[in-house]
């Protein structure tokens, strides 16, 4: 009988700072570069949770989830595994400071981003334009 594989769940937080700019991390495992924080699920552990622990965890600061945003799904999302990412809105006050298996975290302002792994830069493009226009992704 064959195994039966289910793709990873996992949580990214797209965190608003009061001054507009937004927080992103850069990755000190494969693949390397700049990303929303986040990571896998927790076994038992609610989304919620999941988001607000990856978020301290890499981030070092306390959110506030808004609301949660979308969950992308392709499976070429990740290039290490089949994963799915229910991407949540949040907003933190404070500077951010890497931490967990993120070399570095900073905030940046819309118009200033550096290249980001995985499908970050869509879900960055799709939050920036719903908080614009109030238009969400479509399925």
């Amino acid at each position: 009988m064959p195994e039966y594989r289910n793709p990873k769940p996992t949580v990214d937080l797209f965190i608003e700072l009061p001054d507009g700019r937004f927080v992103l991390v850069r990755r000190s495992n494969p693949p390397h570069g700049w990303a929303l924080p986040g990571g896998f699920v927790d076994e038992g552990e609610p989304l919620d949770r999941a988001a607000i622990r990856e978020a301290k965890e890499e981030t070092g600061l306390d959110v506030e989830l808004r609301e949660q945003f979308f969950t992308y799904g392709d499976p070429s999302r990740d290039p290490r595994q089949h994963t799915l990412s229910t991407v949540f809105l949040a907003s933190a006050e404070g500077e951010p400071l890497g931490g967990d298996d993120a070399a570095e975290a900073r905030a940046f302002r819309p118009d200033e981003l550096p290249p980001l792994v995985f499908d970050h830069a869509t879900i960055v493009a799709d939050v920036l334009r719903y908080l614009r226009t109030g238009e969400r992704r479509k399925l």
